[in-house]
């Protein structure tokens, strides 16, 4: 779908399932309280292969798209990137993503977000697109901001993290020129 020199986007097969699960329970703390959905679908060898069948199905109804960031060098998943809540009828959809503890501050995301979104509106034929992240989620807002999405508005009690309050979080979104 996408390689440069360090990493490529492409979906995720069955072969993935063992990095999948690893880059999960590696980076289970960082991902327990925006990512916690996909990370419980993939707390065992087992599972990670039941969640990448469930996400090919996804795209194959083009109800969601989930895609593998891969180190080249190593063929590891080091991260996600998914279009989820698509709204067909106002063409629009919302992005969420995650990067494994060694692989952020490389510009992998930024990237993998400038391309996503390129396939979005292209490709998919969407007009908007969303990043909803917390305030305090200083890396996903640098992605967002750099990518040219604008903050449109804070969503009170937007989100709730496993065992917490509901957040209020903070909207993104950019849109075809």
């Amino acid at each position: 779908m996408y390689k440069t020199l360090d990493f490529q986007i492409t979906i995720l097969t069955l072969k993935d399932a063992v990095s999948l699960h690893g880059l999960m329970l590696s980076n289970a703390e960082r991902f327990k309280r925006y990512f916690p959905k996909t990370l419980s679908k993939n707390l065992t060898l087992e599972a990670s292969e039941r969640y990448i069948l469930e996400k090919n199905n996804e795209i194959q109804s083009n109800s969601e798209f989930t895609f593998a960031i891969k180190e080249n060098k190593t063929d590891k998943i080091a991260g996600l990137i998914i279009i989820k809540k698509l709204n067909w009828e106002t063409k629009q959809g919302e992005l969420a993503y995650c990067i494994g503890a060694k692989y952020q501050k490389k510009g992998w995301v930024s990237d993998t977000v400038n391309q996503i979104s390129k396939y979005a509106f292209n490709e998919l034929q969407l007009k908007t697109l969303q990043i909803i992240s917390h305030k305090t989620n200083l890396g996903s807002i640098k992605v967002a901001e750099n990518c040219g999405f604008l903050w449109r508005r804070t969503l009170i009690s937007e989100f709730t993290p496993t065992n917490e309050l509901a957040l209020d979080m903070e909207l993104y979104e950019l849109t075809t020129r």
